[in-house]
């Protein structure tokens, strides 16, 4: 995959199986910071107190590059882990996935629990829809009036994003482009006559 794309989910989506009396509920959501992901692990454990555990994983960053996987209490690296290597083998980001388990009674062992938590995880990624994001830079652009049309021809043959704009004496532009295309973008709008702030850059 190319360095400014990356693969997350376009909306939460849950599901739930039996595994020898126990009952696993996966939930898996896009997520774009940690602060998201507490309120959602909050939520999931007032909804459901009664649960044995509250297993997860997640990445964050269009590289993965910050994750966590928590067993919340089996076996160390039997609920955690396998979740972690789902993200990891659909190449997922900016996503949580909870599982969350209702003991039935019957033991699974370590084998048996890798297994429950590492099919609850794939059937949740399986039950939601996988998106390709790319990776953005914002530049800002100031211009005099008289660059405007040269400007402009640049904006509509590189086509980045219009976040803001305002015309005067002084016109200033905030854009966005996926991150291969940046420079190109700010060389040809210094050009034609622009001045990129280098904060934006």
């Amino acid at each position: 995959m190319e360095e400014d794309r990356y693969l997350t989910l376009e909306a939460p989506a849950e599901t739930s199986c039996r595994e020898r009396s126990s009952k696993f509920l996966a939930y898996a959501y896009p997520v774009e910071d940690e602060e998201r992901i507490r309120t959602i692990l909050d939520e999931l454990r007032k909804r459901y107190y009664d649960a044995t555990h509250h297993c997860y994983a997640w990445r964050l960053g269009p590289r993965g590059e910050q994750f966590r996987a928590n067993d919340d209490g089996e076996p160390s690296g039997t609920a955690g882990k396998p979740i972690l290597g789902q993200l990891l083998s659909h190449e997922l980001t900016d996503t949580l996935i909870v599982v969350v388990r209702y003991f039935g009674g019957t033991k699974l062992g370590v084998p048996g629990l890798i297994a429950a938590y590492r099919e609850a995880a794939a059937e949740a990624i399986a039950a939601a829809r996988i998106v390709e994001r790319t990776v953005d830079r914002t530049i800002r652009i100031d211009f005099p009036y008289a660059a405007m049309n040269d400007i402009m021809r640049v904006v509509k043959e590189e086509r980045p994003r219009i976040v803001e704009q305002r015309f005067d004496n002084l016109c200033t532009m905030r854009l966005t482009i996926r991150e291969s295309c940046a420079e190109r973008l700010a060389e040809r709008l210094k050009k034609a006559g622009g001045s990129i702030d280098p904060a934006q850059r």
